[in-house]
């Protein structure tokens, strides 16, 4: 291995899914530079399939930032989603109540755009680093560590492997965009129990699972449509007009081989039967994927100079589409509040968290009350009951509906992404 090689930032991103890349692209705009390292290859990153549901605010963001040339063309609008219980189609036209839309366009979609973007900006994006290693965040939050002291261990740096050559990457944040399995977590629940200020994760695990396939095959529905069956729920949405994501709820302890083609189409097409509607169309798989339904929520997000972002600090059931809207969500408070701090107010850093709990909780809340209405937990006959009446609800009450529609299109953002105070007279002198 060659001689390792030093270089400096203001904010290292860990992580090059839509949260750290969009965090970048935010910060650019202020004037924050930055360096993204992804520990997957480019390919990899493009090609993984996640969630394909975006919160109007999320669209809002990308279409502010000038990231939907895409999109724009190419994703679907819809008004809200369709129910099928027992037998019977209904619409939930959510459009209708409150003026706004949620949109399908696969994240794998919206992360080759975002990367497109960012290497035709010249911006810093390394892929395939591996040996990660962050070391120097576990300063004072604010402005009394920027600069390091002797009494300070100094800046936050991480150190990684690069076509072969150790490098090592001075910053002044750490933001950990790389999701539930990264570096960034265990680095920050270690640091913070090292420092005797330890990070409870607090977490709910559900008797289930979502089998997911992309298969090609025509949607059944023109949007979204939830199957409420005594047996368990099913899911089925687009990727395009001939491009079906469909899901099927599991046990726990399933195993792909133990589905084949054949048994999962039968499932899927049992589940979705109705009196309304033909049978389910089926086709090739051409992928499938297993999913857990848990949700896990840190009760910090920073420790020092590093906070988390996205999948990093929280992880929610797939129910609802709401984890990579989450992530944006949670960006758009840390790139004011790391400009913030920049600019000489640490205020906004201090209060990462704080800030963005709130509305985090909101989606935790939706997301398990989602969970618990369209999945069979137990066997309790009660319990079905109970969510055949909680369903019907939905269905019938136009109340019901504009509620669950707020928090289904996304809720307002926790604050502006951009930092409009003056810079203070201690503002640290940083690289750039």
């Amino acid at each position: 291995m060659s001689d390792s090689f030093t270089d400096e930032t203001q904010v290292a991103i860990i992580g090059a899914g839509p949260a750290g890349l969009i965090l970048a692209r935010l910060l650019q705009l202020q004037g924050v530079s930055s360096v993204v390292l992804e520990r997957q290859s480019r390919a990899h990153v493009e090609a993984r399939v996640r969630a394909g549901i975006l919160e109007q605010p999320t669209v809002d963001l990308l279409r502010e930032i000038g990231a939907t040339w895409r999109l724009d063309r190419e994703a679907e609008f819809h008004r809200g989603f369709y129910v099928r219980l027992d037998q019977r189609t209904n619409h939930l036209d959510f459009h209708a109540l409150l003026g706004r839309n949620s949109c399908v366009y696969g994240q794998a979609e919206l992360v080759k755009d975002l990367i497109a973007d960012h290497l035709a900006a010249d911006r810093r994006l390394l892929f395939e680093v591996s040996d990660v290693a962050l070391a120097g965040f576990d300063v004072p939050q604010g402005l009394d560590g920027l600069q390091g002291s002797d009494d300070l261990p100094g800046q936050p740096s991480v150190t990684f492997t690069h076509d072969g050559r150790r490098q090592t990457l001075h910053c002044v944040v750490i933001a950990g965009c790389d999701g539930a399995h990264g570096v960034c977590r265990p680095a920050v629940r270690e640091a913070a129990g090292r420092a005797g200020q330890p990070i409870t994760v607090l977490e709910r695990h559900y008797p289930a699972a979502w089998l997911g396939i992309l298969a090609r095959s025509t949607p059944p529905t023109p949007e979204g449509m939830y199957c409420v069956h005594p047996d368990g729920m099913s899911l089925h949405s687009m990727r395009g007009p001939r491009l079906s994501r469909q899901y099927l709820q599991v046990p726990a302890n399933s195993v792909l081989d133990d589905w084949p083609d054949e048994r999962i189409w039968a499932e899927l097409t049992r589940r979705s039967l109705s009196t309304d509607h033909p049978p389910l169309e089926t086709g090739q798989i051409l992928e499938r994927t297993l999913v857990p339904l848990r949700a896990t929520v840190l009760e910090r997000f920073q420790h020092g100079r590093l906070a988390l972002a996205g999948d990093a600090a929280h992880t929610v059931p797939p129910t609802g589409a709401k984890g990579l809207n989450l992530a944006v969500a949670d960006v758009v408070v840390l790139a004011r509040a790391i400009t913030a701090l920049l600019a000489g107010t640490p205020e906004p850093y201090e209060s990462y968290t704080a800030t963005a709990w709130p509305r985090v909780w909101q989606a935790v809340a939706f997301s398990t009350a989602m969970t618990t209405m369209l999945h069979r937990l137990d066997d309790d006959p009660f319990e079905w009951e109970l969510r055949r009446a909680r369903m019907t609800a939905l269905l019938t009450s136009t109340d019901e509906q504009r509620a669950h529609g707020e928090l289904y299109l996304g809720l307002p953002f926790a604050t502006d992404w951009r930092w409009t105070g003056s810079a203070s007279s201690s503002m640290p002198n940083v690289s750039r």
